[in-house]
């Protein structure tokens, strides 16, 4: 499909740079072709009026890490500065990284993070750049290893909000709150999964007394996420690779649900690629660790999840293409365009939307 298909003018006003306060605050547009109104606008807090009880959320609760680092890049008697964020983790001491401005570096360089000489005193890290990629991706052999190595990267680091926010303001001490679920715990991501970020006690307990069950997976989100595709026809898109985790435990429970009749609601299109990796052709969950780069463009025949609970994505994304397979591309440029009108706010830290699928054609 050509990736024109899936563009559309966004107000630059509608990019929320701060989430809803309380989260559960955040609007939420249903989008339901089948439905004698295809689009009603709600809030979080109607969602557990909206789904049947003894359906089953499913969250990714995959913990973003402070993965931006600012240091100086030193070689022979000349320094400068640079960005990195930690993308994936290859060792006990070695990570992949973006970094900006990349061409300031090559291997043998090394870079000295925060303040200070003296890493273990005084919080600061250092490390040697061993190889440099052609799109700005670094590797980096840091000193410290193991434990040390994440509480150094956790005293320096921030959050890495993605460029549309970053671009606007710097990340600072509320985003270490506001750019994790309340129930993240399985550190390595460095990218929220942003449906989730809605989600309050308050919430949770409202789930909870409505009947429906939750469950958890873990899907590591890497920046790819962010990136608008560069090619102009989806075939042509390599989609970016990303670690993740079922349990056995939990899609024993899920195939259950789906046995007894009950729906499975992803919360987030990260729950939504796991869950669709890990099915077979028979509609049958099975445990699952290992890396997905599934790319989901209209035409995928969905084999498990039933709805889904999403943010309003970037045009020409991978994540848009996924929702318009879900939901259908006119209705779900339809219900954008009525999100726009009425003001809706988008991205990471902006309003939700619940999708029902699309029927077959």
């Amino acid at each position: 499909m050509r990736v024109a298909e899936f563009d559309f003018d966004l107000p630059e006003e509608l990019i929320a740079l701060r989430p809803a306060s309380p989260r559960d605050a955040a609007r939420l547009l249903t989008v339901d072709a089948s439905a004698e109104q295809p689009m009603r606008d709600r809030t979080m807090l109607d969602l557990p009026q909206l789904l049947p009880p003894d359906d089953a959320l499913v969250f990714n609760d995959a913990k973003v890490i402070p993965a931006e680092l600012e240091g100086m890049r030193t070689r022979d008697e000349t320094e400068a500065h640079v960005s990195v964020t930690l993308i994936e983790r290859l060792d006990d001491h070695r990570w992949q990284a973006l970094a900006r401005p990349a061409k300031r570096l090559k291997p043998g360089d090394r870079i000295i993070f925060g303040e200070g000489g003296n890493a273990c005193l005084l919080g600061s890290l250092a490390a040697t750049v061993e190889a440099r990629g052609e799109e700005g991706e670094v590797t980096l052999a840091f000193d410290l290893a193991g434990a040390a190595l994440d509480e150094a990267v956790k005293a320096q680091g921030a959050m890495p909000l993605p460029p549309y926010i970053a671009s606007r303001r710097p990340a600072d001490e509320r985003d270490r709150y506001d750019y994790q679920t309340v129930f993240a715990r399985e550190e390595g991501a460095v990218a929220a999964p942003t449906a989730g970020l809605h989600f309050t006690d308050r919430l949770m307990q409202a789930l909870d007394a409505r009947g429906l069950s939750r469950h958890f997976v873990t899907l590591h989100v890497g920046p790819g996420t962010f990136l608008p595709v560069r090619t102009a026809d989806t075939a042509d898109h390599v989609m970016h690779e990303e670690h993740g985790s079922i349990t056995a435990e939990t899609a024993h429970a899920l195939n259950a649900v789906k046995a007894r009749g009950g729906k499975i609601v992803a919360v987030g299109t990260t729950s939504l690629r796991l869950l669709e990796s890990a099915t077979d052709q028979h509609g049958k969950l099975s445990p699952f660790t290992g890396e997905t780069r599934l790319f989901i463009t209209p035409g995928y025949r969905f084999r498990f999840v039933d709805r889904l609970l999403t943010n309003f994505h970037l045009p020409r994304s991978t994540l848009f293409m996924l929702v318009a397979a879900f939901a259908g591309r006119d209705l779900m440029k339809r219900a954008y365009a009525h999100a726009i009108a009425s003001h809706y706010r988008f991205y990471s830290y902006g309003d939700a939307c619940l999708l029902s699928p699309a029927p077959p054609p």
